[in-house]
This record gives C-alpha cells, sequence and structure tokens, in this order.
C-alpha cells in the first residue's frame, strides 16, 4: 500500500519520490491541505477508498496515510 501512495504523490501530486518516506510528515513532502483534499479524491477514484480529507490531515506522516489506506481497504 506505501508503494501506491508513493506512486500517486508522485506521479498525480508531483511530489519528489526521494522524499516519501514512511517518517515522512505532510511538511516534509510539502502537502498542503489542498494537496490533500486532491489526495483524498484520487485514492477514492483510483483505489476506490472512502478517506475523507479531515483524516488524512489527522495523519501525522505518511506511514499512517498507509495505515488509513490499509484499513479502509480491508473494509472494502
Amino acid at each position: 500500500m506505501f508503494e501506491r501512495l508513493k506512486s500517486i504523490l508522485a506521479d498525480k501530486l508531483k511530489v519528489s519520490p526521494d522524499r516519501i518516506t514512511a517518517d515522512a510528515t505532510r511538511e516534509d513532502i510539502e502537502l498542503d491541505s489542498l494537496a490533500v483534499v486532491e489526495l483524498s479524491l484520487l485514492l477514492k477514484s483510483e483505489l476506490g477508498l472512502e478517506i475523507s480529507d479531515d483524516d488524512l490531515l489527522e495523519a501525522e506522516t505518511v506511514g499512517d496515510m498507509v495505515r488509513l489506506m490499509e484499513e479502509r481497504s480491508a473494509k472494502v
């Protein structure tokens, strides 16, 4: 799931791939609130995952986002 998130961040949101680590914060990868909204929409359209931008904003690191994705994919 980490690799899928990494590819979405890099390909769609133009985040530098070498900055994307499990410990990276939103600030580390320069993901502002608007980009988080876009990420939420991308996760729904590309992976069918319902994760609100509020939930993503609460995730402190990329690893936390991956855990959210894994929890939601288990429910699908």
